[in-house]
């Protein structure tokens, strides 16, 4: 099966993750008022290639309509996919979300953060700290013997109501790809299959999380993704290990202020 990963690979991801998100934290730490998305961007490809990796979302799509940057780079109601070549500044009180891909020996690591730019409201802040709590309950279900359905419950039953998680989105595998099999959902959903947790396979959990409904669409540029209602959205992803003795996190959370730090 092309989505378990043998120990020497596993042990590449395991690498590629830490240089991984040691790009990504050199992008959370540039993070604040008056930077650019273009800024986050270049700082983060230059971590990436100077460890050895590779882009992966760079170049990524169709050869008509290639990602032209490094990291995606989301601001408030974008979820997802925001292009991070983007010459935006970024100001207080805005949440910004942050995902990067890269190529290590072969593999693929796959993550995201949303952060806090300078003074946030409350409410952003609890929006932060709720979807990265429903991130971690999934990876806990990420059990060998468990499907992929019990992640998605235990990342919806995470939410509280008057959240919104994203419908059309969903986790997936990753490693020999950027995206592999199985998808993994972040709410119940008997359309989906209940694939196995099986020992060697190597996942990523990202649950999307809105401050309205779950509804989203892509904005005039072809790749962002927005709410439909104009609410907040948060994003945080890491790519998990499906090992005997429990999930490994690959990709080390960042500190995040406020949420993870």
């Amino acid at each position: 099966m092309a989505n378990i990963k043998t120990t020497e690979e596993i042990q590449a991801m395991r690498e590629g993750g830490v240089l991984l998100s040691n790009a990504l934290q050199a992008a959370v730490d540039a993070a604040k008022p008056g930077v650019t998305m273009k800024q986050l961007d270049d700082i983060a490809r230059g971590v990436i290639e100077a460890g050895g990796g590779t882009p992966s979302f760079l170049g990524y799509g169709s050869k008509s309509r290639p990602f032209p940057a490094t990291v995606c780079i989301s601001r408030n109601e974008e979820v997802v996919h925001g292009l991070g070549n983007r010459e935006i500044v970024l100001n207080e009180g805005d949440i910004v979300g942050l995902d990067i891909g890269c190529w290590y020996k072969g593999l693929c690591t796959d993550m995201a953060v949303t952060v806090p730019i300078g003074s946030i409201t409350k409410e952003r802040a609890t929006l932060l700290r709720v979807t990265y709590d429903s991130m971690m309950a999934g990876v806990d279900a990420a059990v060998v013997g468990n499907t992929v359905m019990d992640i998605a419950g235990a990342v919806e039953d995470t939410v509280p109501n008057g959240y919104g998680i994203v419908e059309s989105l969903v986790g997936h595998g990753v490693g020999h790809q950027v995206h592999e099999a199985p998808n993994v959902p972040n709410f119940r959903g008997k359309h989906f299959p209940k694939a196995p947790l099986i020992d060697g396979m190597c996942i990523a959990i990202e649950p999307m999380v809105t401050t309205g409904t779950h509804d989203v669409e892509t904005a005039d540029d072809e790749w962002t993704i927005v709410t439909v209602d104009g609410s907040d959205a948060a994003h945080f992803e890491v790519t998990v290990a499906i090992l005997p003795d429990g999930p490994e996190i690959l990709t080390p959370v960042p500190k995040v202020r406020g949420v993870t730090a």
